[in-house]
């Protein structure tokens, strides 16, 4: 069963996969194009206005759209061809080609047009029992030839399925007969158990949704596999030129039919409301009717559909709020990120408490509390809840000067039942974004949160938890030599008699480390948090004095548990010796292959990069993922889940981007450069600066035939080859603009700016290795690609950075500095542990070879780490800490002291 379910999930496609994994909550079908289903449609087929028509493709599309339903079942049309000619105009269009087509029809030949044209993998809707099981079986083998997924109608000789027991009986029937006779994939097996019309007056179709809906389950359960779908918009036939409460119904028979296992449906991704925005007076009618609840439920709501007015429901109940007491009006203003009365309502709370204190601990706390609870049950968004933040802070600050001082009457530093957390940036480390969205997170609970940036040391963290008493330690880090750092505080903490909780977190933080490295060296509680949203149940359990006790004991145990699985399999894992890995190169026909020479070697300088350039280089997917929206740009945007926020947060972060371009906020700036090179066994030298860059080797065992990697493999052994270096920026200027936010308690558009700053960099590197590629080095100097593609990495040459898989050892990116004169020229700094600063840089090598890839390393033996050493001149113990996260063994003192 957990084969089918993880490994085996139905996957569709356009120009683009659509894959079924367990994460996808529902697909939305576009349903605009089925000329049954739209009038506007249905015109302009009619007409021949077939490029119109295509318009209302993109327009489904934009809207949402995952797959795009089309259907040419007319009487007055030749369905034939206009199948055929439609689907061919959509594949000339890659916006709307990229999805996957779900040809619609209830005429076999129709269909088949339609399998002879479509790209891609798509669906065929739909085929069913109504003539026989003859017809069926043929119809569903043509189908697999084609390699198409298929909708099943719960219909037999009988007629459609029109209750629970029916719907059952005619899908296992039709089920048995696709695996068993047919053969067919049972992921891709659809069922659509029939959506028909409730609220219709008609005894008979009282229970039309709640059979759907147990039918839902029941199929889940017992045909494994298998999917459901339907289309949605007919639940609400009778309530046709009603668009609220048709909204409304389709909202909430979704949000049911999802719970119930529905995973796609027919639907107009325009026209949903969402579910928590349905006014609960209407829901309760729309919920009362969908489950049957009482005999007057449909005479109850077409009553109150006749109360519902369009034009004015959204206006209305935007002013509704105003006229709440004032303890709710600051909660709604707090979930909704509504920043305009909040000043107005604090002061109305203070004066009815007359405590500033009160008014914090009360109704501010309890607001957030709620957008804690509504962030945590996934009905709020983390862009959503920074917003929620930055109105928690701006009524926080107005309040403050109200606040009793230490010496004033009244005054006690123990007066607050509000938890402290200090969160850090460790000592050599200046990224901070996680850690700003933690804190906010935090913040949201009822926790207050000291944060002491970043680059702190360990005494300064120590002292500053002592001196304001705090309940809880978080320490944050990105690049790896920061794990070494953490390790060093929990170590401080223990010598100083600390028993504070202490949280780790960031990029290159694990949970392993944290067992293995830092929890043994504190006997207080330490718990690795994965993401923001872990934060809150974490810090919950380990400082509550109903559970902390336990909580401490249970993670002690588990990360124990985890250490000694660790070493086992240490001892168990087979590693080559180095001369054996080095034995086993990339293999390339260096005989057959002349090393290309740039057009430009030497040094480039790009003082101020064009911003707007840039912006047509970004990435968006991981723009999404700093905010933990989860989903691929740009269908992100039309996800059922995350899709709105997505959009309002992109609409914001395209209007701050206008912004820092036309104001230039920032200023991004790059060096290149291009060098020949010798090769000497693993390491590299730059043949004119007599600089060298030392590369390490996989050193796990290999199957046969398969290489243990190096960069140094892809450059040519024995002739002068040539390696490219760079560095971007995008980072200049954001000091000021921080400053600004930072000063009003704007978190939101604090880490806006800060995600913004790091994609434009990012965009950097992708803008300079298209120029190093096309004109600098100039191998491929024809090369055509977009955005998309370029994403993909679908050109020839990689740009691995030091601290990454290949080569995750920092240190090399001192001597790339040096060689490109980084600092000099475009003023990117390094810590002590080989951070940049600004933060928003890039660094980097260039390798041109086309049969070069990135790899990762993975880990490594004691003799390549002794030999690593050698050649760059350092001790084994300066070594060991430096790659402490790739070694195969425990060094025998600790590298924090080395």
């Amino acid at each position: 069963m957990s084969k089918i379910k993880h490994r085996n999930v139905l996957k569709l496609s356009g120009l683009e996969p659509l894959v079924f994994t367990p994460e996808i909550n529902f697909v939305n079908i576009g349903e605009r194009t089925n000329i049954t289903g739209s009038k506007k449609f249905a015109r302009l087929i009619l007409n021949g206005q077939y490029d119109e028509a295509l318009e209302v493709a993109l327009d489904q599309v934009r809207g949402g759209a995952q797959i795009l339903d089309v259907c040419m079942d007319e009487g007055m049309l030749d369905g034939v061809v206009a199948m055929q000619r439609f689907l061919n105009l959509i594949a000339s269009e890659p916006e709307i080609s990229r999805i996957p087509i779900m040809i619609d029809s209830s005429r076999w030949e129709i269909i088949l047009a339609g399998l002879k044209c479509v790209q891609g993998k798509g669906i065929v809707n739909s085929i069913s029992l109504k003539n026989g099981e003859k017809e069926f079986v043929h119809q569903a083998k043509t189908i697999k030839k084609f390699g198409a997924a298929v909708v099943v109608m719960a219909f037999d000789e009988v007629g459609q399925a029109d209750t629970y027991q029916r719907r059952i009986e005619i899908c296992k029937r039709s089920y048995d007969i696709l695996v068993n006779e047919v053969k067919f994939n049972a992921q891709d097996i659809i069922f659509d158990p029939n959506i028909f019309p409730v609220a219709t007056g008609m005894e008979e179709h009282r229970k039309n949704a709640i059979d759907f809906f147990n039918a839902t389950q029941w199929i889940k359960q017992n045909l494994p596999g298998a999917k459901v779908s339907g289309g949605v918009s007919n639940v609400s036939f009778s309530f046709r030129g009603n668009n609220p409460v048709r909204e409304a119904m389709h909202a909430a028979f979704l949000y049911h039919a999802i719970k119930h296992g529905m995973d796609m449906g027919i639907v107009n991704p325009t026209m949903l409301e969402i579910y928590d925005d349905i006014p609960k007076d209407l829901l309760k009618k729309v919920e009362d009717v969908l489950f049957d609840k009482h005999d007057a439920a449909t005479e109850e709501l077409l009553e109150f559909a006749e109360t519902v007015k369009a034009s004015d429901k959204k206006e209305a109940a935007a002013e509704l709020w105003r006229d709440e007491p004032v303890s709710k009006r600051i909660e709604h203003a707090l979930v909704k990120g509504i920043l305009d009365y909040i000043i107005e309502d604090t002061e109305a709370a203070r004066i009815e408490l007359n405590n500033p204190l009160k008014v914090i601990e009360g109704p501010l706390m309890d607001g957030m509390n709620v957008v804690g609870d509504l962030f945590g049950e996934g009905k709020m968004f983390l862009p959503q809840v920074v917003k929620s933040a930055r109105v928690m802070k701006k009524a926080v600050a107005y309040l403050e000067p109200y606040m009793p001082k230490a010496g004033d009457e009244g005054y006690s530093d123990e007066q607050s039942s509000i938890k402290k957390i200090l969160l850090a940036t460790v000592k050599g480390d200046v990224h901070d974004i996680g850690k700003n969205i933690v804190g906010v997170v935090l913040a949201c609970n009822s926790y207050q949160i000291i944060d002491l940036g970043v680059m702190v040391d360990a005494q300064k963290i120590i002292d500053e938890a002592i001196a304001n008493k705090v309940d809880i330690i978080g320490l944050s880090g990105l690049i790896t030599p920061s794990l070494d750092e953490m390790v060093y505080v929990a170590a401080e903490m223990e010598r100083q008699g600390l028993t504070i909780p202490l949280l780790i977190g960031g990029a290159t933080t694990s949970r392993i480390h944290t067992a293995v490295k830092i929890d043994p060296v504190y006997s207080g509680t330490v718990i690795h948090v994965t993401d923001a949203s872990k934060s809150v149940p974490i810090a919950g359990e380990s400082i509550s004095e109903e559970t902390k006790v336990t909580y401490h004991k249970q993670i002690k145990e588990t990360y124990r548990q985890l250490r000694i699985e660790h070493e086992a399999k240490q001892q168990v894992k087979q590693m080559a010796t180095y001369q054996e890995a080095k034995a086993n190169p990339v293999f390339i026909d260096w005989e057959n292959f002349e090393p290309f020479t740039p057009k430009k070697l030497g040094t480039t300088v790009l003082d101020d990069i064009d911003l707007e350039v840039l912006r047509g280089y970004i990435d968006w997917t991981p723009f999404f993922s700093t905010w933990m929206l989860s989903g691929k740009f740009p269908k992100i945007l039309d996800d059922k889940v995350v899709g709105e926020e997505a959009t309002r947060l992109y609409k914001e972060a395209n209007a701050m981007l206008d912004n820092i371009i036309s104001e230039k906020w920032l200023q991004a700036k790059a060096v290149v450069g291009l060098y020949p090179v010798q090769r000497v066994s693993d390491d590299l030298v730059v043949s004119e600066e007599g600089l060298s860059f030392h590369f390490l080797r996989q050193q796990g065992k290999k199957g046969k035939g398969v290489p243990n990697r190096s960069l140094a493999d892809y450059i040519h052994p024995e002739k002068t080859d040539y390696l490219g270096g760079f560095a971007v920026t995008a980072g200049w200027g954001i000091e000021k603009k921080l400053e600004e936010f930072q000063a009003k308690g704007d978190d939101y558009n604090d880490i806006m700016l800060k995600s913004l700053a790091d994609r434009l960099a990012e965009a950097g590197a992708e803008y300079l290795h298209e120029l190093v590629r096309k004109e600098l080095w100039g191998y491929a100097k024809e090369e055509q690609l977009d955005n998309d593609a370029l994403i993909k990495e679908s050109y020839a040459g990689i740009r691995p950075a030091p601290g990454y898989p290949a080569c995750p050892e920092h240190s090399e990116k001192r001597t790339l500095f040096e060689l490109l004169e980084v600092e000099k020229n475009i003023g990117i700094t390094l810590t002590d542990s080989f951070a940049m600063y600004p933060t928003s840089s890039v660094s980097g090598f260039y390798f041109g070879h086309p049969e070069s890839k990135y790899f990762g390393l993975g880990k490594i033996a004691e003799d390549q780490v002794a030999d690593y050493a050698r050649r760059k001149g350092v001790s084994q113990a300066q070594a060991e800490k430096w790659l402490s996260p790739n070694l195969a063994y425990s060094p025998s003192f600790n590298v924090q002291e080395s």
